[in-house]
């Protein structure tokens, strides 16, 4: 599970304004951090298949919310595919 250390580092890195913890930009960074942990466990884990369903779910939740930003404004969403280290 995230810290909230690692939540408050990763809403900081992307987030327009200090308070903004609830934007698409900042729940994208979130998601990504838990992401990267689940990779990680998933690595040492292979048959743990719930924590693979979770993950996927993630993904896909990570990935309309990217959809969103880009239908918004597709500028933010380049910026914050090449902060966070997504691909396209």
């Amino acid at each position: 599970m995230i810290t909230s250390e690692q939540k408050a580092a990763a809403i900081k890195s992307v987030a327009a304004k200090t308070e903004d913890t609830g934007g698409s930009s900042a729940q994208v960074a979130i998601l990504s951090e838990r992401i990267k942990q689940l990779t990680e466990h998933l690595k040492g884990n292979q048959h743990d298949f719930m924590a693979r369903r979770g993950l996927l779910q993630l993904v896909g939740k990570r990935r309309r919310l990217l959809h969103y930003v880009a239908e918004k404004d597709s500028q933010k969403y380049l910026d914050l595919i090449s902060k966070l280290g997504i691909r396209r």
